[in-house]
């Protein structure tokens, strides 16, 4: 049986919910070692914490949510650029949040600087998914 397009759309949101849930937590997990375990900056570590959420990502979407792509097929690394290069730009965004969240808007205790995460985590989710289904996956 066929599915519809419409519908491939919907399981691959869910999967890339999935993955990036997966990698949300690694990025949340690590900023939450780094700023308030370590005491690194939180914009530091929010960057830091990026590069493990960002391979994780990577690695759990293209064997699950993209694994029918066969665009970068021999050219893994151009790929990997691509995610780092989107996602980059999500870790802007992520940081301007961040930025908003905790120093504007005074949410600087270690409890809130999480909350904080999260909710600039869960803003950037759709740029990256938008970004990957239709620029960088799409057939």
């Amino acid at each position: 049986m066929q599915i519809s397009l419409k519908e491939k759309s919907i399981r691959q949101f869910i999967s890339y919910f999935c993955v990036g849930g997966t990698a949300a937590i690694v990025e949340w997990v690590m900023f939450a070692i780094f700023a308030n375990g370590i005491g690194i900056n939180y914009l530091a570590a929010t960057c830091a914490a990026f590069i493990f959420s960002t391979t994780t990502n990577w690695f759990l979407g293209r064997i699950w949510t993209f694994k029918d792509s066969n665009r970068y097929k021999g050219k893994g690394f151009y790929e990997l650029f691509l995610i780092f290069f989107v996602s980059g730009v999500g870790l802007l965004f992520n940081v301007g949040l961040m930025y908003v969240f905790v120093t504007l808007m005074r949410m600087n205790s270690p409890v809130k600087k999480v909350i904080s995460k999260i909710a600039a985590t869960g803003i950037v989710f759709i740029w990256n998914f938008l970004i990957r289904k239709y620029c960088i996956y799409r057939k």
